[in-house]
């Protein structure tokens, strides 16, 4: 079961997409947003090419649990690329996901440039890991 892992931004979206087997999650790419129906295309393409049963789309919340501004906008998006392409979408909780991806890319020693090229990328790797993770303890 392949599964594709965003992690929404008002300037860019980051995809991750897992293994055939549903276990390792790849960073794939940033998506620079243009308008919501280029996204749209965009992450609807990128989910035919890998041949997904599955999307998980970071959830914004505030760190005492409430979802944030951009929450439902996201919603929204997560569910018309998920009526596209036919598949469930998953809304999993992204908290903190963008620091801890910015803490893994200073580790790296990456130059801010660079960081900044795949930050999105890597945040949208961990919320895709994480969704996996529960997902192999859930199934036991």
């Amino acid at each position: 079961m392949r599964v594709l892992g965003l992690d929404m931004g008002t300037k860019r979206i980051g995809v991750a997409v897992s293994d055939e087997l549903g276990i390792i999650a790849q960073a794939v790419t940033t998506i620079q947003r243009e308008s919501n129906r280029e996204d749209l295309r965009a992450v609807c393409n990128l989910a035919r090419e890998y041949n997904v049963d599955e999307i998980v789309v970071g959830y914004p919340r505030h760190l005492n649990g409430t979802p944030n501004e951009e929450a439902p906008a996201y919603a929204t998006f997560g569910e018309n690329v998920g009526g596209k392409i036919g598949v469930p979408v998953i809304f999993w909780d992204e908290r903190l996901t963008t620091v801890a991806a910015e803490r893994a890319l200073l580790e790296g020693d990456l130059r801010r440039r660079k960081r900044r090229k795949v930050i999105d990328q890597v945040a949208a790797c961990l919320i895709l890991e994480s969704y996996l993770t529960w997902r192999r303890n859930r199934e036991g």
